[in-house]
């Protein structure tokens, strides 16, 4: 399937660019092999929460914040900690994801434990086109206006983590198994079995080595 080889090379070349990942992988140990980032709104009770069950079906630990932030208290740190301590981090990109400074920050500390952590970030466009990320368009623009009005200061770091975001190679629901929510879940969450099972013998546990080829769902 394209989604599994898709996500099978993105893993592999992450895994092979430098000898120094090998080293970091092998020493750092990740309490949660997904980070899942969306907007509650729009995907909590819907395309996350499938996400969500067909992962944990098969023992991929998932962390996914069941908590809405109340109106004008700043991002728990505990959030931040979460995605230091993945292998992966899921981004869920919506319409109103650019509303919520919450979903902004986690983004841009996603973006920088990237950088610093050789964190594997896989973006998922669900109802929004890659572009209109890249150049915060359509609706997606409308929605990060606001924030930007609001958080000056901190704006420029959260475009340049939509550029950086929207330069990785990721999933568009809408062009997978025509369209259909199963289809794109079969797909997805056998690209990020995939992403985990290549690192075996690399600190994942045992029971992420032992989960036998085929369909998550």
């Amino acid at each position: 399937m394209l989604v599994t080889s898709m996500i099978l090379n993105t893993s592999m070349a992450s895994s092979s660019s430098s000898s120094h990942f090998a080293a970091a992988a092998s020493s750092r140990s990740c309490k949660y092999d997904v980070f899942l980032s969306f907007r509650g709104e729009d995907t909590r009770k819907t395309f996350v929460d499938h996400l969500y069950s067909n992962l944990t079906q098969h023992l991929i630990r998932v962390y996914k914040d069941n908590e809405t932030l109340p109106r004008g208290e700043s991002i728990d740190q505990s959030l931040f900690e979460a995605i230091e301590e993945s292998r992966i981090a899921v981004i869920v990109f919506s319409k109103n994801y650019a509303d919520s400074s919450w979903c902004l920050e986690e983004l841009a500390h996603i973006m920088k434990c990237k950088d610093e952590r050789e964190l594997t970030v896989l973006p998922i466009f669900y109802d929004v086109e890659p572009t209109d990320v890249r150049n915060q368009k359509g609706k997606f623009g409308k929605a990060f206006a606001k924030q930007k009005a609001k958080n000056v200061t901190r704006a420029e770091i959260w475009r340049k983590a939509f550029v950086d975001v929207s330069n990785i190679a990721g999933w568009e629901p809408k062009n997978i198994a025509n369209g259909t929510e199963d289809g794109s879940l079969t797909g997805q969450a056998k690209g990020l079995k995939g992403s985990v099972l290549p690192n075996a013998g690399r600190g994942v546990p045992p029971r992420l080595q032992n989960v036998e080829g085929g369909s998550l769902v």
